[in-house]
């Protein structure tokens, strides 16, 4: 049984609207493989969400090293790149030279794409409306699952280019014999 975790974060603000570094967590939503189970996680119960992770082999995102691992670093007394990770982005990244983005991977590999876009969440959030960020959130890590899976299983991903034609990537999503499994950072106190 696989112990891996696919997440997604959402901010209270888009990028721009403040500085990087006082960015803020409104929802996490991670699935776990091991039990089958999508968790959402606001802001205050971000060490709940870090207990799991550290007992996972893997995490795996769409831009997660570039964003959501430095933005959740923030809260965490430790260093969440310390555990291995799959940011599919980057391997997108060093197999085109470019970058793309999910929902236009998504909609070529497995038909499906996000169910809105990242500011309209910020938007929700500012409404206060927590459910459909959440539910936003849990599809685009219901998205980020599937393409994992279908990348994993097929050894490559689909999108369209710029010139609407659709095109073929490369990708080895396997774990790498020498990266870490999981690691205890919580201090039980």
């Amino acid at each position: 049984m696989s112990n891996e975790v696919v997440l997604d974060i959402e901010t209270r603000t888009a990028i721009g609207e403040v500085p990087w570094d006082e960015l803020r967590v409104s929802v996490v939503v991670a699935y776990y493989y091991d039990t089958d189970v999508y968790e959402a996680y606001l802001e205050e119960d971000l060490p709940k969400l870090f207990k799991r992770l550290e007992g996972c082999s893997r995490i795996i995102g769409y831009n997660s090293v570039g964003f959501d691992m430095p933005v959740l670093n923030r809260y965490y007394p430790g260093d969440l790149l310390q555990i291995a990770q799959l940011d599919m982005l980057a391997k997108i990244y060093t197999s085109l030279g470019f970058r793309i983005k999910l929902d236009s991977v998504a909609s070529a590999t497995i038909g499906v794409g996000k169910s809105a876009h990242g500011l309209q969440a910020v938007q929700w959030w500012k409404e206060g409306r927590v459910e459909e960020v959440i539910e936003y959130c849990k599809q685009d890590v219901k998205v980020t699952k599937e393409v994992y899976e279908f990348g994993r299983d097929k050894g490559f991903l689909l999108f369209d280019d710029r010139m609407g034609e659709r095109r073929q990537v490369e990708v080895d999503f396997s774990v790498p014999a020498d990266e870490k499994s999981s690691i205890n950072l919580t201090m039980g106190f």
